[in-house]
């Protein structure tokens, strides 16, 4: 069973505190599950879209989704997750409905070359385990065991770790995909 939960504002002022922290997570990182849907982010300002993959694609087993990403999916079994990067730049189905989401939001969509501050990242239960899915990371950070019903409190840990490198940055949000009941 899996079910994740997404987190933004992992802001790039954090400099070298989370950037390092991460990498040694990263580093640190062995036992990975197949189970696991990972991609790299090689386009600019798809984080968010890339975190909403991350999540939907990790619980296909509970989140009812259309072709487009049962397709999507299939195409990138079995491909590395800079290979997965590059077929989501070629699908001309998932770039339109990131330019209608993105469009139909409260804010002005940055362009692809816009820099930001703000970033977005994917916290998933997969095999009774919690990963960081982060689409800047050659690969998922492996937080431990997780069981499904354990990831929103397990996830809100790793949240304060990165709001706890710059205490005063105020912006950072969290957002969960849950099952409606």
């Amino acid at each position: 069973s899996t079910q994740s939960t997404g987190s933004s504002g992992i802001n790039a002022e954090y400099g070298g505190n989370t950037e390092n922290w991460a990498t040694e997570k990263v580093k640190g990182t062995t036992l990975v599950s197949d189970k696991v849907f990972f991609m790299r982010q090689t386009v600019g300002n798809a984080c968010g879209t890339v975190g909403i993959l991350h999540s939907i694609l990790n619980n296909s087993d509970t989140v009812p989704y259309g072709e487009t990403l049962v397709s999507f999916k299939a195409e990138c079994a079995g491909v590395d997750p800079m290979d997965r990067a590059k077929k989501l730049e070629q699908s001309q189905n998932i770039a339109e409905m990131h330019a209608t989401a993105a469009s139909s939001g409260q804010t002005a969509a940055p362009s692809p070359e816009e820099k930001v501050n703000l970033h977005f990242v994917a916290f998933v239960c997969v095999d009774g385990h919690m990963y960081e899915l982060d689409g800047r990371k050659e690969k998922p950070m492996n937080w431990g065991p997780c069981q499904s019903d354990e990831l929103l409190g397990k996830a809100a840990i790793a949240c304060k770790q990165y709001m706890s490198c710059d205490p005063d940055e105020v912006r950072f949000t969290v957002v969960a995909l849950s099952k409606m009941e």
